[in-house]
């Protein structure tokens, strides 16, 4: 029965980190749309503001305020009307994580 256990919470932690990993992997997707203006990774190379560590909450804003139109932009009113919360979430979590 004790192994039982054990194998269980086992199973677990890999069915876990599997799914953080494909978590990781979509977010990473996710945010690769943005490397084209703001740099790989969010390491802007001048022109555009640096994603790369930007705290998830101020990311998690100015996105929220390009969809709204609260915030004038050019073009990024209408590529953030193309994320739901969720995503939005999700690349403010692998932005934030960046370097």
């Amino acid at each position: 029965m004790k192994y039982r256990k054990i194998a269980l919470a086992v199973s677990l932690l890999g069915f876990a980190s599997a799914a953080f990993a494909d978590n990781h992997t979509l977010s990473r997707n996710m945010a690769s749309a943005c490397n084209s203006c703001h740099g790989t990774n969010g390491n802007s190379v001048g022109g555009y503001d640096p994603l790369a560590g930007m705290p998830k909450a101020e990311l998690v804003k100015k996105m929220n305020d390009f969809k709204s139109g609260a915030k004038p932009a050019t073009v990024m009113h209408q590529l953030a009307k193309g994320y739901n919360d969720q995503q939005i979430d999700m690349i403010a979590n692998f932005y934030a994580a960046q370097k």
